[in-house]
């Protein structure tokens, strides 16, 4: 065989070895996307050490690239199980699913962190960022306000666990403006009961608010309120001890303003009756609690 043909065959060769190489391939990525088991996506991650994809995870956070961020964590936490490195990980993957709004899956990160790593470094922002999540999640007082009290919660548990934590101050407000939702939404259930004349039902509420919240903004309305219902009912001496308690506390309101109208169009005048529960709760209004 001539020198021709021989550069034939090496050509026919390394065709073959080619078309080979390419069948092969193809047939080990059809095998990975066909076989449940094997998600070709993460097999980069899988192979990285933790310490390199907790870098990587920080480098996507500061590109503002939280899904990718999210990834990377996730994969030190499935991978390192119960290891430091899982530890700091599962606390920024706490934050990413806070920050891209996945609030179920934030809750479900932080609760398992604080199970797990309650004395830790960082369970005071782990616990404080389960008091953001709760808080995102209030809604307006005429809807169910139980978000508001899981805020009050979580962040209350911040407080008193965390005393010394940087988080306090943020928490105290979270919870001022949480108390507020849950005596709004005792309010406006009680300007329903009043449209109805269903006076009963309508100081009950506004008794919760003046026994429960009067540190909110709600105070000076639901003491009107009851001047209001207890003077509908015929019961003046209570009418008369809510305005007082109303107008000592708040002596500039429009509230006491129109509550004092309506008690002077009957003859009557703010007295407290120190007997009164009214004047019980305004003695705690006065020492703030």
């Amino acid at each position: 065989m001539g020198y021709a043909g021989s550069e034939g065959m090496m050509k026919t060769a390394r065709a073959l070895f080619a078309s080979l190489l390419v069948l092969s391939a193809g047939a080990l990525i059809s095998g990975c996307q066909s076989d449940p088991d094997i998600d070709i996506t993460k097999l980069g991650l899988e192979t990285d050490p933790p310490d390199v994809l907790y870098t990587q995870g920080l480098a996507n956070m500061k590109a503002g690239n939280m899904a990718e961020a999210g990834r990377k964590f996730d994969a030190i936490d499935r991978e390192n199980p119960f290891s430091e490195w899982a530890r700091k990980a599962l606390v920024m993957s706490t934050f990413v699913k806070y920050r891209q709004g996945r609030l179920d899956d934030a809750l479900a990160s932080g609760n398992r962190y604080m199970s797990q790593y309650p004395k830790s470094q960082d369970a005071a922002y782990v616990q404080y960022i389960i008091g953001l999540t709760y808080s995102k999640q209030i809604v307006d007082v005429t809807q169910d306000q139980r978000a508001s009290a899981k805020t009050i919660e979580a962040m209350q548990a911040v407080i008193d666990n965390y005393p010394n934590s940087e988080y306090v101050d943020d928490a105290q407000a979270k919870i001022r403006f949480a108390r507020d939702q849950l005596a709004g939404k005792e309010m406006q259930i009680g300007r329903y009961y009043m449209e109805r004349k269903e006076y009963l039902a309508a100081i009950s509420r506004f008794r919760i608010v003046v026994e429960k919240y009067p540190n909110t903004n709600q105070i000076e309305e639901a003491l009107a309120r009851l001047v209001e219902a207890y003077y509908a009912m015929g019961i003046v001496d209570e009418a008369q001890t809510a305005a007082a308690v109303l107008g000592h506390n708040y002596p500039d309101s429009q509230w006491y303003a129109d509550s004092y109208k309506l008690l002077q169009s009957g003859g009557a005048e703010p007295r407290e009756n120190k007997g009164s529960w009214i004047a019980a709760a305004g003695k705690k209004l006065l020492l703030g609690s």
